[in-house]
């Protein structure tokens, strides 16, 4: 893919990588005899943004007409958008908080058909096939239990505990930590 392209898709991307799935409400679980758990909250992708968090700031007056492969000035932008997308802050109210979300599997390890651990990202293709979205669009997710049944790019719901922790894989750097209660298959509300 020509670097100009690159530079394309990644704005696109993270355009697109924003609110993929909307929310459903969610129903909420009461035990009379003891008090429960928070029950899990439906959030949707942009929750994991801080609303003063821009992620063009940088870029707006920069000037992409005539961009070819070979342009220094090309790279130099790549790389630029790369560390500020890596950099990218989360949101402080979603530490600890307890959430449902759907979106896509990154496998990161997986045996003997079990997945072991992947990454959650909220658009098809991501991390794979274009460049990774901005590090508070990504999820590195730990189930409670390998998972049996699941595939690279499926769409999944998620169940857990949320934490501001970044991390770094061959795959993206994500800025959140899941520690997976319930993972399955994505589908349509009714």
């Amino acid at each position: 893919m020509k670097l100009a392209l690159k530079l394309g898709a990644l704005m696109l991307a993270a355009m697109a990588g924003v609110a993929v799935f909307a929310p459903v409400p969610s129903a909420q679980a009461a035990d009379a005899g003891r008090a429960a758990p928070a029950p899990f909250k439906e959030i949707r992708w942009d929750e994991l943004v801080p609303k003063d968090w821009d992620p063009y700031k940088r870029f707006r007056d920069k000037k992409l007409d005539g961009l070819t492969d070979n342009d220094p000035r090309s790279e130099a932008m790549l790389k630029e958008m790369r560390e500020v997308w890596d950099a990218a802050p989360t949101n402080p109210l979603m530490n600890g908080a307890r959430v449902r979300l759907a979106g896509y599997i990154v496998p990161l390890e997986e045996a003997k058909g079990e997945l072991k651990e992947f990454l959650l990202v909220p658009y098809f293709g991501a991390c794979i096939h274009t460049p990774p979205p901005p590090a508070n669009q990504i999820i590195h997710v730990l189930p409670a239990q390998p998972l049996k049944g699941f595939k690279g790019m499926v769409p999944v719901w998620v169940n857990g505990t949320l934490k501001t922790q970044r991390d770094d894989s061959m795959m993206g750097v994500s800025g959140y930590h899941l520690d997976a209660v319930k993972v399955e298959h994505y589908e349509v509300p009714k």
